[in-house]
């Protein structure tokens, strides 16, 4: 073991891998048919025509052996499919090599452009659309692997499978970018464009042609079934990230690893840091499981539907189980990953039998999924104490608007109209916000703060809509956490869509609390000046926003503290940072292309923020969410449990991502906004625009952090003083646990 530490650079973690790998019987007609086609088509030797050097030798092609990954990943599939499979495979690892050794080495970024932006016209959704010449193997390659595979597809599915496929095609130059700059992203960052890059959820969609069950296009855009192929992904990516270590950080120079971002990051060893990779890997793969138990069923009475359509699901996700499996067995095997030591003792059993291969028995409490318990092991309103925010990185400045004091008078007003100041019908002397708690929280300030510019009508409804927000934000969990009462918090949340119609004035609901009430009087003052492109994309903000507040419930209702990636992505839209983005966009946008709002530099400036922002809220709310209120949604506990750290540590932490999400955005701004603008040939006015908005973002994270830094919302001394005792209320009682008794009252007004 001490002559493998000195060899390689770490020792192979033991891996949670929790279904066994099974082996196709096709493997070898699989090998025959895919050498054939490779030759063929130029991908074996330098081609005849000379339109690209030689990539892989007859030699390199068979010790790769990529029909065994196929036979491994996909094993239920007849010999014609795993045929196709295996020819996409072998076709998605040429590509990678040989724009590796194209544009890559070279660092050609011209080049490499105009070399992706032929790669869509092989990839036709409308199967009418004539295909131009194919100039080089990977173009030839796609041209027949397309035709052979999309037909028997529907057109939703096409455009699924054109879309991941574009991705793992169009997202090379940023691996490219990388190496030119000598960059290592930070850890978000990679998660992220990895699932791009790395292509694996490209591999989920043709899991769905393998197995011959297409998920229902109602739900492929669902929560559930994005964090079953996301989760997924990132468990392929992780593991080929700990094999691939020696092959692309040593030998090629590769920066796009998540060993080495880890590394970097934290500044830990190579051996730590694969350590905590697999860690994330076995986060991601228990989260698989956490949906797929808990989310699906729901999923399915939802939406109708039918047990054909239910079946079809399963057969996909075991489809997926088989492909982890499958892929990890391939990667033991294979000769292009230099095989680091194995950590774990394990103990190996050769199973005989069709399709049977090596069943693993682990031994540690990695590779058993043991850690898994640690998520559920929280008690909530432990007492934590204040937690000394550390200093921030935040390179940009804010004004202030001269009507902030016209904003907040209106804005209480508007509140005190809505019922938001009122006590709870039926409940004297029980609020969710009184006057105090509604100046402590001084949320026109804000407003005030991100939004500096804005007229006095435009910071009154800023302020509206940030009052409306964080209210809500308060209501929900008063009436529904404490009660763990998903069903009703499913029915609040669908009435909310009701007082969001496309045109205001024709609207037939009735509000029966201050959030129905005050989303009403908001949606019909700003909804009215909308496109209707510009009042869907501001609907789907609040929409995302009330719909994550039912994962923070289910989160509750399992008592279970996040998977570090899914609590970063879901984050975003519990804080609402799409919706007081879109506000931005509503008022700076309209000169620039819709598109433009979809690409890479846009989406990171917007990501990098919107965290920036959310894990500032979590620093300063630790207490009152962790102590106060029983929460276990939130950013420093998710890093305190997963790291297994203290409060000041963790909070350290997420500093130091604050600091990489900041870095990151002004990375963005320096390098890739005058690519963005050349790219899509903006005029000045667009230009400017565009300029705004980034402008925009950066009073917005300034904004926010001295809106925390101000107000007394977060401060112990207003936590301690928030407390009212009511003794003749059955139930929890102390530090927090106002809205426990509010369930209490309802309880007993029910039974009266």
């Amino acid at each position: 073991m001490a002559k493998a530490r000195d060899k390689h650079p770490f020792v192979l973690p033991e891996f949670y891998v929790p279904w066994p790998a099974r082996l196709n019987p096709n493997l070898e007609a699989a090998r025959v048919h895919s050498k054939a086609w490779a030759r063929e088509l130029g991908i074996i030797g330098a081609p005849k025509d000379g339109s690209a050097p030689e990539i892989w030798s007859e030699r390199k092609f068979d010790a790769m052996d990529y029909a065994l990954l196929c036979a491994y990943t996909h094993p239920e599939a007849p010999s014609p499919e795993l045929d196709l499979i295996t020819d996409w495979y072998v076709w998605v690892f040429y590509f990678d090599d040989h724009f590796l050794e194209i544009y890559k080495r070279p660092q050609d970024r011209e080049g490499s452009k105009a070399y992706l932006d032929r790669l869509p016209q092989f990839m036709p959704v409308d199967l009418s659309t004539p295909m131009p010449k194919p100039t080089n193997p990977v173009e030839a390659g796609l041209a027949d692997l397309w035709m052979r595979t999309v037909p028997s597809k529907s057109v939703e599915w096409r455009k699924r499978f054109f879309e991941s496929t574009k991705a793992l095609l169009d997202e090379s130059t940023w691996e490219l970018d990388n190496i030119s700059e000598q960059r290592v992203s930070n850890p978000i960052e990679y998660i992220e464009m990895r699932r791009k890059v790395g292509g694996a959820p490209w591999s989920a969609d043709l899991v769905e042609h393998a197995v011959f069950a297409e998920v229902p296009d109602r739900i492929a855009a669902s929560r559930a079934m994005l964090v079953l192929k996301h989760s997924f992904a990132d468990a392929v990516h992780l593991r080929n990230d700990l094999f691939s270590y020696e092959r692309e950080i040593l030998e090629e120079g590769e920066l796009s690893n998540g060993v080495l971002v880890m590394e970097r990051f934290l500044d830990i060893t190579p051996q730590a840091a694969a350590h905590l990779v697999n860690d994330v890997l076995t986060s991601r793969l228990q989260q698989f499981e956490n949906t797929a138990v808990t989310e699906l069923p729901s999923l399915f009475a939802e939406h109708g539907l039918s047990p054909v359509e239910q079946a079809n699901v399963l057969v996909y996700l075991r489809g997926l189980q088989d492909w982890q499996s499958g892929g990890h067995e391939w990667h033991l095997r294979s000769s292009r990953y230099t095989k680091p030591a194995s950590g774990g003792p394990g103990t190996e059993l050769n199973i005989p039998g069709l399709g049977a291969s090596v069943v693993r028995l682990p031994t540690t409490p990695g590779a058993l999924g043991l850690k898994r318990f640690k998520s559920f092991a929280h008690v909530p309103y432990q007492p934590v104490g204040h937690l000394v925010p550390p200093k921030f990185y935040m390179p940009y400045t804010t004004g202030r608007s001269p009507h902030l004091d016209g904003a907040r008078k209106d804005s209480k007003a508007w509140a005190r109209r809505m019922g938001m100041l009122d006590a709870l019908p039926g409940l004297p002397g029980v609020y969710i916000w009184d006057d105090h708690k509604f100046d402590v929280a001084d949320v026109a300030l804000c407003g005030a703060l991100i939004h500096p510019d804005a007229t006095a009508a435009e910071l009154n409804l800023t302020a509206g809509w940030l009052v409306w927000g964080t209210y809500a934000d308060d209501y929900f969990p008063a009436f529904y956490g404490y009660t763990k009462d998903m069903a009703g918090a499913k029915l609040f949340n669908a009435r909310l869509t009701a007082f969001m119609p496309d045109d205001p004035s024709t609207s037939t609901a009735v509000a029966t609390n201050p959030v129905e009430r005050g989303l009403a009087d908001l949606w019909a003052r700003t909804a009215a000046n909308l496109t209707p492109s510009a009042r869907n994309l501001f609907r789907k903000a609040i929409q995302d926003m009330t719909e994550s507040w039912l994962w923070e419930l289910a989160n509750q209702i399992q008592n279970r503290v996040p998977d570090p990636v899914d609590y970063v992505e879901m984050r975003r839209k519990t804080f609402g940072s799409d919706l007081t983005m879109s506000l931005s966009r509503l008022a700076h946008g309209d000169a620039i292309p819709a598109e433009i709002f979809h690409t890479r530099p846009i989406r990171s400036l917007e990501n990098s923020a919107a965290d920036y922002a959310c894990l500032t809220n979590d620093v300063f709310s630790y207490q009152k969410e962790i102590e106060y209120e029983g929460e276990l949604n939130n950013g420093v506990l998710v890093v305190q449990r997963f790291l297994d750290l203290s409060p000041t540590q963790a909070v350290e932490v997420v500093n130091d991502l604050m600091t990489a999400r900041m870095e990151q955005f002004q990375h963005t701004v320096a390098t890739e906004l005058p690519s963005l603008i050349r790219n899509f040939n903006l005029d000045a006015r667009a230009q400017e625009k565009l300029n705004l908005y980034v402008v925009k973002l950066q009073n917005w994270m300034a904004g926010v952090l001295i809106w925390h830094q101000t107000v007394d919302r977060y401060k112990e001394f207003e936590l301690q003083g928030s407390r009212k005792p009511m003794p003749h209320v059955h139930g929890p009682t102390g530090l927090g646990t106002s809205a426990a008794r509010i369930a209490s009252m309802f309880s007993a007004l029910r039974q009266s």
